[in-house]
């Protein structure tokens, strides 16, 4: 099994129930979350070594933290405590046609305001096979966006490979700001998780031509073009028919191939948050068994959709599940 670190911020996430509006609620459902903590509970879950780098404050929120990572197996050596706050954010949940909405409150977290490395870069990265990052870390501030740069250029060094996830927030940074800080940190990168509007609005990749057959692969073979140290581009393509019911295709771009994975027809949702974590971290997991294309799409993709029947933030099948998941396909009794 692989040996993995991942950074980020994680939060606590408090959401109405279903049929509550937030501005009604007199209580609220506890979890806690974060992309880069989600994908590492993932990783865990399959038999992987996860560590995970944030900074928590020294109180019961950050203890509460640590529990659930460890929970999960993930290793917490790199978690730092103290600073102000745990960041928090407060979801309306969404059900039918009304779709999920979230009010972020994490300006001044502990980890948004360090503006300095806490930790042995040449110490967290030995033996190392994959160091993942999202930008949803260098949205938070001026100082993580060259912190995160100087992070990943040592996890490079070390060996590493780079996996990043675009995850683009509109409440944290702006198109042109997340633009340039992508120019900044792709060329360090080997794995990405990026779609079409990414490459359009995010990293200046002109409009498919109308005549084009499949724009999603010319959108891939641009971003390679411009990043050729990135050999490997993942994203899914999902139509939202209601905030209860998606259907959800994982796509995959390596090493010049393009393969999908089959349509999953998801009718009930519990909870979206956390899916495309647990689609990145399938992705990362069916990399480091060394899969087959088509078998790394069809898992992360099928982890996502199950994924999406769990109240929380992350995944919480193991490997054998997943497969077994695709094995017996949606909706079968498995005796």
């Amino acid at each position: 099994m692989g040996r993995v670190v991942t950074l980020g911020e994680i939060m606590l996430r408090l959401s109405t129930e279903q049929g509550q509006r937030l501005q009604d609620s007199d209580r609220f459902c506890a979890h806690y979350g974060g992309g880069e903590a989600n994908v590492a509970i993932s990783l865990a879950n399959y038999g992987h070594r996860v560590s995970f780098m944030s900074k928590v404050p020294e109180h019961s929120l950050g203890l509460a933290v640590e529990k659930h990572l460890r929970s999960y197996g993930v290793d917490t050596s790199l978690l730092l405590k103290g600073g102000p706050r745990l960041g928090t954010y407060y979801m309306e949940t969404g059900i039918g046609e009304r779709a999920a909405s979230v009010i972020y409150d994490r300006a001044g977290s502990s980890f948004a305001v360090m503006d300095h490395l806490e930790w042995s870069l040449a110490d967290c990265f030995k033996e190392v096979d994959i160091f993942h990052v999202s930008g949803i870390t260098p949205a938070l501030s001026e100082n993580w966006r060259w912190l995160t740069k100087e992070i990943m250029e040592a996890a490079k060094e070390a060996g590493c490979q780079i996996s990043f996830d675009i995850n683009y927030r509109g409440k944290l940074w702006t198109q042109q700001e997340a633009g340039q800080a992508l120019e900044q940190l792709l060329p360090l990168v080997d794995i990405c998780s990026a779609g079409e509007m990414d490459a359009l609005y995010l990293l200046g990749i002109e409009q498919a031509p109308r005549s084009t057959e499949d724009p999603l692969i010319y959108y891939y073979e641009k971003m390679q073009e411009k990043f050729p140290n990135i050999q490997t581009f993942y994203s899914t393509k999902r139509t939202v028919h209601s905030a209860s019911a998606n259907d959800l295709q994982g796509t995959l771009w390596m090493n010049g191939q393009y393969v999908e994975s089959p349509v999953h027809q998801i009718t009930s949702i519990v909870d979206r948050v956390g899916g495309g974590d647990a689609f990145a971290g399938g992705l990362l997991h069916g990399i480091l068994e060394e899969m087959q294309p088509q078998e790394i799409i069809a898992f992360a993709t099928a982890a996502s959709a199950l994924k999406h029947t769990i109240h929380g933030d992350c995944n919480q099948f193991n490997q054998s599940e997943v497969a077994g998941f695709i094995a017996s396909g949606s909706g079968k009794i498995i005796r």
